[in-house]
C-alpha cells in the first residue's frame, strides 16, 4: 500500500503537521480511543491503519490516511517525520508493531509511545527505540483490582507505586479541615482536590473543609493509599 497514498486520504484528513501532531498508528480500541480523544483537545492528529473497513468507518470523524506502516516508504509518502509524536496502536502482531516502531526511530521522532501486550513485547519496544512503552490491558486489569478490592472510586498509577485516586472522606477527616486532619503526617498522602455535590473539584487548601458527602482526590503511594482508604 506504498504507491497513491494520498488519494486514499479521507477527505477529514487535513492536518497541519508540525512539531506538535500527533500521529497515531493503528485504530484498534487504544489506537481509535487515543486519536478521538486527541482531536476532541484541539491536537492535530493524523490516524494511519491499513484496513480499508476501519478507515471507512473513521474516515468522517478522523484526519485519517490508509497505508501500510510497516513500510518506510508509505511513512515517508505520508509525511510522517513531520511529527514530533507518534503512538504506535497496533498490538496484535509483534511484528507489525516492532517494524512500525523501528521505522519511526530511523524517522529520528523525537517521541514514540508504543503499545504492548506483554512484558517480552515491551522489553522489544524499548530495546528498538520505544521511549515510552505503555500496557493497557494490565493497567486496566491493575486499577479494576483496586477498585474492586477496596473502597476506591477511581485509581491511576502515574509510576513507579505513585498513585493518585478518588475517594469518600474517611469519618476521622469529615468536618474538619485538611490542616487539621493531618492526613500527610499520620498516613503519607496527601488531599490535592475536593469535590462537594453539584460542585467542580477545586484544588485542596489547608483551611479548606471537608464534608461527609464530598469526594477526595489524593495523592501518595499506593500502600499508603490503600491504608487510609480503608479506615472507616
Amino acid at each position: 500500500m506504498v504507491d497513491n497514498t494520498a488519494e486514499r486520504v479521507s477527505r477529514s484528513a487535513k492536518v497541519s503537521k508540525s512539531d506538535a501532531g500527533v500521529l497515531v498508528v493503528g485504530l484498534g480500541r487504544f489506537g481509535s480511543a487515543m486519536a478521538m480523544t486527541l482531536d476532541r483537545l484541539g491536537q492535530d492528529v493524523l490516524a494511519v491503519e491499513r484496513s480499508p473497513q476501519l478507515v471507512a468507518h473513521f474516515s468522517d470523524r478522523l484526519p485519517i490516511v490508509e497505508a501500510d506502516a510497516t513500510s518506510p516508504e508509505a511513512l515517508e509518502q505520508l509525511g510522517a517525520r513531520d511529527f514530533s509524536v507518534a503512538v504506535v496502536g497496533v498490538g496484535t502482531s509483534l511484528e507489525a508493531s516492532v517494524l512500525i516502531t523501528g521505522n519511526l526511530v530511523d524517522l529520528g521522532t523525537a517521541q514514540i509511545w508504543a503499545k504492548a501486550i506483554s512484558a517480552e513485547h515491551g522489553r522489544i519496544l524499548q530495546r528498538i527505540g520505544a521511549h515510552h512503552v505503555v500496557f493497557p490491558e494490565a493497567d486496566a486489569g491493575n486499577r479494576v483490582a483496586h477498585l474492586v478490592s477496596g473502597k476506591l472510586l477511581d485509581y491511576i498509577e502515574v509510576e513507579d507505586g505513585f498513585t493518585i485516586v478518588k475517594m469518600r472522606p474517611p469519618r476521622e477527616t469529615q468536618g474538619f479541615t485538611i490542616a487539621q486532619t493531618k492526613v500527610l503526617e499520620r498516613y503519607g498522602v496527601t488531599i490535592i482536590g475536593v469535590k462537594s455535590p453539584g460542585q467542580e473539584f477545586v484544588y485542596a487548601e489547608p483551611q479548606t473543609r471537608i464534608a461527609a458527602t464530598d469526594l477526595l482526590v489524593v495523592s501518595g503511594h499506593s500502600d499508603l493509599l490503600e491504608r487510609f482508604a480503608a479506615r472507616p
